[in-house]
């Protein structure tokens, strides 16, 4: 079984949390029994996660031998000058080594996403531009730090495609099956 989910801002990838208060989890949205997440997404991150019973099937989306390419519609804090993508096209050394180059496009206008709740703080002095930036690697909070290298800290993330499986048109907080057996040919044997 496959699951996509579009994961909401300020829910963890997990189904319990012993924390108090308890924060919201995956437990909260009528997932199918059995499923976990193939990868992550920062609770302060939105977008697609998959979910799966298979093991095999996690294996194959997570392993960065497999380069499942990682796409990202990202809002930053700055206007993006030709030199800061150029660097995050190049790939930026962090703390734990440099990253593979990346495909980073400047969008000419806010993608067509819903509202964030709570909303991204407006500050007029402060121009933001988005992003579109594909990996092919998973470190933690990459995205975030690759960005934050450069001088445009991160606002909004939201992931929108894993390999050939992408988020559409699905609401956050829903989820759909999907045909394991439909996507990238490039993680199966």
């Amino acid at each position: 079984m496959l699951i996509a989910f579009n994961k909401p801002y300020g829910v963890l990838c997990q189904f319990t949390d012993r924390s108090t208060p308890p924060r919201p989890t995956l437990a909260s949205f009528g997932l199918p029994a059995d499923v976990y997440a193939a990868g992550r997404l920062d609770h302060d991150s939105e977008g697609l996660l998959l979910l799966t019973d298979d093991g095999t099937l996690a294996h194959r989306i997570t392993d960065p031998r497999h380069k499942l390419p990682k796409t990202y519609r990202v809002q930053v804090e700055g206007a993006p000058s030709p030199d800061q993508l150029q660097a995050l096209r190049d790939g930026v050394t962090l703390n734990d080594g440099p990253t593979r180059p990346a495909q980073v496009a400047l969008l000419a206008s806010p993608p067509a996403l819903w509202p964030r709740d709570p909303p991204v703080r407006f500050r007029k002095t402060v121009p933001d531009a988005w992003l579109e930036l594909t990996i092919h690697e998973g470190r933690n909070r990459q995205v975030r730090r690759m960005t934050a290298a450069v001088g445009l800290p991160t606002l909004r993330l939201v992931r929108v495609a894993i390999g050939g499986w992408a988020l559409g048109d699905l609401a956050p907080g829903a989820w759909q099956a999907l045909d394991p057996t439909t996507g990238p040919a490039r993680i199966r044997d």
